[in-house]
C-alpha cells in the first residue's frame, strides 16, 4: 500500500531555513510528486512539483526560496525552504500522482491529480 510520512517541520524566525522530507514506501513510481500546504482559515494551495521527467514548477510566492527535490532512488521526496517568511507557516504535505496514463505540467498542477497524501508537518514562522 503506498504511504507518505512527511517530516522536518518546525518553528524557526524569518528569514530562516527549513528542509521537509516526505518518505515514500509502497510504490516506487509516480507520474509527480508535489508539495502543498494550508494555513489556518485558507484553502489548500500547491506549492511546488516535480515530475517523472525531473521537471519542476513552483508557485510564484516561493519561487527562488524553495526547491524541490528527490533522492537517486525517488523514495525521497525534499523541499528546501529558505528565507522563510510568516506567511509561509502552515500545514506541509506530500502528495503522489501516480496510476494514470495522464502526465503533463497541466495535470500535476491539480491537486485532484494526486491520490496519495501524507498526514502534514506543521511549519511556523515568527516575525
Amino acid at each position: 500500500q503506498a504511504h507518505l510520512v512527511e517530516s522536518g517541520g518546525g518553528s524557526v524566525q524569518a528569514g530562516g531555513s527549513l528542509r521537509l522530507s516526505c518518505a515514500t514506501s509502497g510504490f516506487t513510481y509516480s507520474n509527480c510528486m508535489g508539495w502543498f500546504r494550508q494555513a489556518p482559515g485558507k484553502e489548500r494551495e500547491q506549492v511546488a512539483y516535480i515530475g517523472r521527467d525531473g521537471s519542476t514548477w513552483y508557485a510564484d510566492s516561493v519561487k527562488d526560496r524553495f526547491t524541490i527535490s528527490q533522492d537517486n532512488a525517488k523514495t525521497t521526496l525534499y523541499l528546501e525552504m529558505n528565507s522563510l517568511k510568516p506567511e509561509d507557516t502552515a500545514m506541509y504535505y506530500c502528495a503522489a500522482a501516480r496510476g494514470t496514463l495522464l502526465f503533463g505540467s497541466a495535470w500535476c498542477r491539480r491537486s485532484d491529480y494526486y491520490g496519495v497524501w501524507g498526514q502534514g508537518t506543521q511549519v511556523t514562522v515568527s516575525s
